[in-house]
């Protein structure tokens, strides 16, 4: 068997049947989850004086597991049709998305030892929560909301330039019914897009608010439009998940002696 080909299939989503595959991605998954809870608990900083040499070295290992697999990914990837050029093909999945996202894994633990500002390297480790997002390449779940954003992206970026279209308006109506009263409040239509934006998010944090007649006129306006602003992505996103899992569940085969599903 094709050693190169053999690592990629174990690497890969795991295959039905394939014990070693799926082997590999319940330890994968299980060390990034224990990473996310190792980052949680060494920001108390009294866990961190305690624990400090344990979060260290369960650190150092889980870099190790996450740059050997990073590595064998991008050795293994030209047995797959579309990396096959063992350079260019190699450079392409190395700029993917997910692999980037391996990347980022491990790439703040090396970063900490640069000579810098001991501030910055503190924050620096919480990047590390973004091994997190190395789930997704295992999870079905979370590639069908991939998915779902994927084919929702033109209606989204329509949805995102009205509301773009909504604060720059209800920040103009705004200021102009409220800077005399409030000059302090509303100063200018830059300073007063934080409340259209509190306010079309219907989070309404309730430090700036109108107080004349006008305003709060414009503010029960700006107010509803802001729930039917949720509304409408919301009801995009719902559409599409529904017709992707529609989708997925006419590609399945079922028997038709018993009906159980066919691999």
């Amino acid at each position: 068997m094709n050693v190169k080909r053999r690592v990629w299939e174990i690497l890969d989503v795991a295959k039905p049947g394939d014990i070693p595959s799926r082997v590999f991605e319940l330890f994968i998954i299980t060390l990034i989850f224990l990473n996310v809870v190792a980052v949680t608990i060494g920001s108390v900083r009294l866990i961190e004086e305690r624990y400090e040499t344990f979060l260290y070295r369960f650190e150092v290992f889980s870099v190790i597991v996450f740059c050997v697999e990073y590595v064998a990914r991008v050795w293994s990837c030209v047995s797959h049709k579309e990396y096959s050029n063992s350079i260019t093909g190699r450079l392409r999945f190395m700029v993917k998305p997910m692999s980037m996202i391996d990347l980022l894994a491990v790439l703040p633990f090396f970063l900490t030892f640069v000579h810098t500002d001991l501030r910055f390297i503190r924050a620096l480790r919480l990047f590390r929560i973004f091994r997190v997002a190395k789930v997704g390449r295992y999870s079905t779940s979370v590639r069908l909301f991939g998915r779902v954003f994927k084919d929702s992206k033109e209606e989204l970026v329509i949805t995102f330039m009205v509301m773009i279209l909504l604060i720059i308006m209800s920040s103009s109506f705004m200021y102009f019914a409220e800077n005399e009263a409030q000059p302090d409040k509303f100063p200018d239509i830059p300073t007063t897009m934080w409340w259209s934006v509190v306010t079309l998010t219907t989070v309404g944090y309730g430090d700036v608010y109108p107080v004349t007649t006008l305003g709060k006129f414009f503010a029960a306006i700006v107010s509803i439009m802001g729930i039917g602003m949720f509304a409408l992505p919301t009801g995009i996103l719902g559409a599409n998940f529904v017709q992707e899992i529609q989708k997925q569940k006419s590609k399945k085969r079922v028997c038709s002696h018993c009906g159980a599903e066919i691999e």
